[in-house]
């Protein structure tokens, strides 16, 4: 299956304006998104700019059902009234927190996802994170993947958890499980999106704190059988 990957937007609304055109004139035939749809430096207090965001990931939502959305930290913080959080609104918060029930209720929202053989999420499964909270489960992956969507705020508020992970610094070969699958995931931003060998990383419209690009702001497609990715 070929898929859309829609990175961290952080308040960026026209993401999923660029990602309805590409699902509308492409052949990708899912989407996942993973995460941190909320907060961006300095947005604290621009209220609208939230409500703007979370109708436009309502709207893409409505119109692509089976899209399959991954929480980020920023995202959680809302739910988990994280008010100590980097970016944290209080002005927003109520409204984060609707909009997020109604995905909820709706949409198909959780820590991770898998499709075939990739499994999609925040910042990633490592197999630290496995062998310290989930080593039960380590021979049946979608027990595994069930397992860490059962999980709550005391394991996963941890710097080596699918949302806050960056296994990207001095990656090697094996961090990663299962081995067997590509991960896919955002959290850490990126100049262009990353392939480290099983872990491909798509934050590429992160900015700075003085609002500058990081990254180029691609998208991606990845096909969850061959592992084959792309930009679009």
């Amino acid at each position: 299956m070929k898929v859309l990957v829609i990175p961290d937007v952080h308040l960026k609304p026209e993401i999923f304006e660029k990602a309805m055109e590409i699902m509308k004139n492409s052949d990708c035939e899912r989407a996942v998104v993973v995460g941190d749809i909320a907060d961006d430096w300095g947005m604290e207090r621009d209220v609208k700019l939230y409500e703007e965001t979370l109708k436009k990931a309502l709207e893409f939502a409505k119109r692509y059902p089976d899209t399959l959305w991954c929480y980020g930290n920023h995202d959680l913080a809302y739910i988990w009234d994280k008010f100590d959080h980097p970016g944290f609104s209080p002005y927003a918060q109520d409204t984060v927190c609707e909009y997020f029930n109604y995905l909820d209720d709706t949409v198909s929202l959780a820590i991770m996802h898998r499709i075939d053989n990739v499994i999609f999420s925040h910042a990633g499964l490592t197999k630290e994170f496995v062998d310290y909270y989930l080593a039960e489960y380590r021979d049946d992956v979608d027990a595994l993947v069930d397992a860490v969507n059962g999980l709550d705020e005391g394991e996963l508020w941890d710097d080596t958890s699918p949302i806050w992970a960056r296994p990207q610094y001095n990656y090697v070969e094996g961090d990663m499980y299962p081995p067997e699958y590509l991960q896919v995931v955002g959290h850490t931003p990126v100049r262009r999106i990353t392939d480290q060998g099983g872990l491909i990383t798509v934050d590429t419209f992160s900015t700075d704190s003085l609002g500058h690009p990081i990254g180029t702001e691609d998208l991606c497609w990845v096909d969850t059988e061959t592992k084959d990715w792309g930009i679009i």
